[in-house]
């Protein structure tokens, strides 16, 4: 009976390509990427019950987060497969996001940390606002706050992309600049 590769070994293993999962995340770490909460509200257990209980709120960290047309307006966020805000995401098409500012950092670690408490409990103490098309959770004094509407989902590897027209664009006037993230930790502009 052969022994399974160990976790070291596994996390080494080396693509057809040539490249191993160490020294593909290892470059990766040195890209420098924007920090954004996505958010989306679960649709109701029941709709056609009026009285029936609403759906809860879920929240997601991204960094795999960009713009991607001018018209229509468009952006992308890239979602491990079978998450939570992936399987969300595929039944709600409603979503928003909110695009961090430097002094978030607690934000983005709270909706980021791995067997995290449910997300009732991660809302719970947050100041939110509702997003006035979708619903979805936003942060009130993060740089931006987008509401979108998926348009495509796309099978990439271990990560489904979803792409979303941005129905809502809001800049409030927050003064800082963007939460930063960067070979695995949290920076700022400085």
């Amino acid at each position: 009976m052969l022994n399974p590769p160990s976790p070291t070994a596994a996390a080494a293993s080396v693509h057809a390509e040539g490249v191993s999962d160490d020294e593909f995340r290892a470059a990766m770490s040195r890209l420098a990427a924007g920090v954004v909460l996505v958010t989306a509200q679960e649709p109701p257990l029941d709709p056609d019950d009026p009285y029936a209980p609403g759906g809860e709120d879920a929240g997601m960290t991204a960094t795999a987060f960009m713009s991607v047309s001018l018209d229509p307006p468009l952006v992308l966020v890239s979602l491990r497969t079978g998450s939570r805000m992936d399987d969300l995401l595929d039944e709600q098409p409603l979503w928003a996001v909110s695009v961090l500012a430097e002094h978030q950092r607690q934000i983005a670690g709270r909706f980021a940390m791995k067997g995290r408490v449910s997300d009732r409990l991660l809302f719970a103490d947050l100041a939110c606002d509702r997003g006035e098309v979708t619903g979805a959770p936003l942060i009130p004094d993060a740089l931006a706050g987008l509401e979108c509407r998926t348009e495509q989902r796309v099978e990439a590897g271990d990560h489904t992309l979803v792409i979303g027209r941005v129905l809502t664009a809001r800049v409030p006037s927050t003064e800082g600049g963007p939460l930063l993230y960067y070979r695995g930790r949290y920076r700022h502009l400085g």
